[in-house]
């Protein structure tokens, strides 16, 4: 009996033991799950797409939409060079802008518009319909109410834009035209999903961007756009490419639609 009782206790110490150890060791591995978890999320993208970290360009702001990062977006300053007289030749605007088939009576939106380089050339085209003008930056936007007033371009409304809504009506435009702008966009997903929305039901996006895949084409990488990740992008929001014009000399011309 002594030595059953010498040798049950001991067990039952080692039970308690091993029960507490085994306890200790649960909080601990949850603890730490719990931990390594919270790290993930910080170091991740959220669910929108979008991450933080250092920049692999300069020339961008440190800020990544599905892998890609954002540009910094061209001030007012650098006006005189959207309005370069060797803009057309060197991107084939007159072919852009055919390649747009725009009827009579569209509404058309040009975002990111600047000084109205594509505004003032599509309202003639639309002389039943309108354009409106959208940018974020006031300097652009009296530009382009100086300009629409020497040209008498009544159809052209200018529209102050937001950084995460370009302030369209929904459900309204015909066509919506983004040159060389969308890779400035702090807001890329915000932006798409607001254009969407003021697609009319056959309504398109007609988006322009430098050849990335194009080594060739002389601007800076972060400021081109490859097919696969405009495509990613748009789809994100539910858009779709529904055509796609690769003659111009630079640029991608990207259709997308509901």
């Amino acid at each position: 009996m002594v030595n059953q009782i010498r040798l049950f206790l001991p067990l039952g110490a080692l039970g308690a033991l091993l029960l507490a150890a085994g306890a200790c060791t649960q909080s601990m591995s949850e603890g730490t799950t719990a931990q390594l978890t919270e790290q993930r999320r910080a170091a991740a993208p959220d669910s929108s797409g979008y991450e933080r970290r250092a920049p692999q360009d300069l020339n961008g702001i440190g800020k990544y939409y599905l892998g890609r990062q954002i540009a910094h977006v061209m001030g007012h300053e650098g006006a005189a060079w959207l309005d370069r007289s060797a803009r057309s030749s060197e991107e084939g605007t007159e072919q852009l802008l055919r390649e747009l088939k725009l009827k009579p009576t569209d509404v058309v939106a040009d975002i990111g518009a600047g000084t109205g380089y594509f505004t003032f050339k599509m309202s003639p085209l639309v002389p039943q319909g309108k354009v409106l003008a959208v940018d974020i930056q006031p300097e652009m936007l009296a530009s382009l109410r100086e300009t629409k007033t020497k040209l008498g371009a009544n159809n052209v409304i200018p529209v102050r834009g937001t950084t995460q809504n370009p302030n369209l009506p929904a459900g309204q435009v015909d066509l919506v035209l983004i040159v060389d702008a969308y890779h400035e966009f702090d807001y890329p997903r915000e932006m798409a999903r607001a254009i969407r929305q003021a697609l009319s039901p056959t309504g398109r996006l007609a988006l322009v961007e430098y050849r990335a895949e194009d080594p060739n084409v002389p601007i800076k990488r972060i400021h081109k756009m490859s097919v696969a990740q405009a495509r990613r992008e748009m789809a994100a929001v539910g858009l779709r490419l529904t055509d796609s014009v690769e003659t111009l000399p630079q640029q991608h011309l990207l259709f997308f639609q509901k």
